[in-house]
């Protein structure tokens, strides 16, 4: 019996690893993101935290040195929270091409395991018709030997 052998496999190997390198290029983008996004969470609830001590130093008494202070945090954590909402943005596009990439080199193996399904169906139809060629010589075989007895 004849063994398949897809000439391409090598290509296709490669296809995988691109694949497999391009899920892992997406997911250490996307950790990146989450972290991004937790620390731009955390600067909210920090600025939250100095609004709230701002509001209540400004109701009780005047502490103007500590209002101030409050003041210029709260400043300061809008900047803080500016320039992460930037890094977010960034990985974002990031993500979207590693998202890309991926699809392509997923895109890339399916056409590689399409072409090797179609190399291996002709495989099969070659092999088949072989077989019918020999079962045909076989019988044309036994009729011409069967027919050569009687005379």
């Amino acid at each position: 019996m004849a063994k398949f052998i897809y000439r391409m496999e090598n290509i296709l190997n490669i296809k995988y690893k691109m694949e497999e390198q391009a899920k892992q290029e997406y997911m250490t983008v996307r950790m990146r993101l989450n972290e991004a996004e937790e620390e731009l969470e955390r600067l909210k609830r920090r600025k939250d935290g100095y609004f709230d001590t701002y509001r209540q130093l400004v109701s009780e008494k005047l502490k103007v040195l500590e209002i101030e202070q409050c003041k210029e945090a709260i400043i300061l954590m809008d900047e803080y929270i500016a320039a992460q909402k930037q890094v977010v943005k960034s990985i974002e596009m990031e993500l979207e091409v590693a998202i890309r990439k991926m699809n392509e080199a997923m895109q890339e193996r399916k056409i590689h395991e399409k072409l090797k399904e179609n190399q291996f169906e002709i495989f099969l139809q070659e092999l088949n018709q072989e077989e019918m060629k020999e079962i045909d010589q076989l019988v044309s075989y036994q009729y011409n030997d069967t027919s050569g007895e009687e005379e």
